[in-house]
């Protein structure tokens, strides 16, 4: 098993997407229509300590193995300091400078770079203009990253549309608003980072907690929204979320399960099998809180 969004280890990845490999550099835009595959085999992640210290790297993620497929989520659970965001920046090629690469990311069974506009990435924070409403924030986000062949109204409706997609309609007037300035509420300012994330249609997806700071009622729907967004435009996206602590209607949304713990793979496989084999009864290093949530 074997599949990247970034290029092969020691590889760049530049925003229109080349591949380097060894002394000779290939330009080669790869441009998925049909689903992306995304297989990773023996990952590790290593990151050198302060000066001062014994000298030896720190393992952040070890030997890690696992996939994700089109039309389907990837929950990638563990407790706080596992390593479930460093897996996803692994992935997603945003790997800091200090952090070292290893082992095999590959998309549809090659090693390739995508092109811009291909992949998206949802950070933690919510980082928009708290004057704007939603609409112009999503329009304005449509304007800047999609292609100058689309006119202005295919890039508005476009715009409606995603709104329409996360269930934002009713807010689509209202500021967003921030600290000290009455806005839309917590979990509508996740759905419309997410909307400005999807804006260009991306068959790959991370979500680094889309949840965070959400109750479960709120946590439900932003990931529900998320669960139905292959039947709303047809796109078969690959999505890959971490998530702490998620409530059991939040769990089962997910098709399959990654559990870390320490930087390490405590399972792989089917999200609704982790429940039946229950791996994580003999493991008293996986937070007991984190996973009775889905028992």
């Amino acid at each position: 098993m074997s599949s990247s969004l970034c290029a092969p280890l020691g590889t760049r990845r530049g925003r229109g997407g080349y591949v380097e490999d060894g002394s000779s550099r290939q330009d080669v835009p790869i441009v998925v229509r049909e689903g992306v595959y995304l297989t990773w085999e023996e990952l590790w992640v290593t990151m050198s300590k302060p000066s001062g210290k014994d000298g030896k790297k720190a393992i952040i993620l070890e030997s890690q193995t696992g996939y994700a497929k089109p039309g389907e989520l990837l929950a990638v659970m563990g407790p706080s300091g596992c390593g479930k965001t460093t897996l996803l920046d692994a992935l997603a090629g945003r790997l800091n400078s200090k952090a070292k690469q290893t082992g095999d990311i590959l998309i549809n069974g090659r090693k390739q770079a995508l092109a811009y506009g291909t992949s998206a990435y949802l950070t933690q924070e919510d980082a928009m203009l708290t004057t704007l409403t939603v609409e112009e924030a999503v329009y304005y986000s449509a304007q800047l990253q999609l292609p100058d062949s689309m006119s202005k109204f295919e890039k508005k409706e476009r715009a409606e549309f995603t709104i329409k997609e996360m269930g934002l309609q009713d807010a689509i007037h209202t500021r967003i608003g921030g600290c000290g300035s009455k806005g839309i509420s917590g979990g509508q300012k996740r759905r419309v980072s997410i909307c400005i994330e999807i804006i260009t249609r991306p068959n790959l997806l991370f979500l680094d907690e889309p949840t965070s700071g959400l109750d479960s009622a709120a946590s439900f729907y932003v990931m529900n929204r998320i669960a139905r967004l292959n039947k709303t435009d047809g796109i078969q996206r690959t999505i890959i979320a971490s998530i702490h602590q998620p409530n059991t209607q939040v769990f089962q949304l997910f098709h399959n399960l990654c559990l870390l713990s320490n930087g390490k793979l405590v399972y792989f496989g089917p999200a609704s099998a982790a429940n039946k084999v229950r791996i994580w009864r003999s493991l008293v290093c996986v937070s007991v809180q984190l996973l009775s949530c889905v028992v």
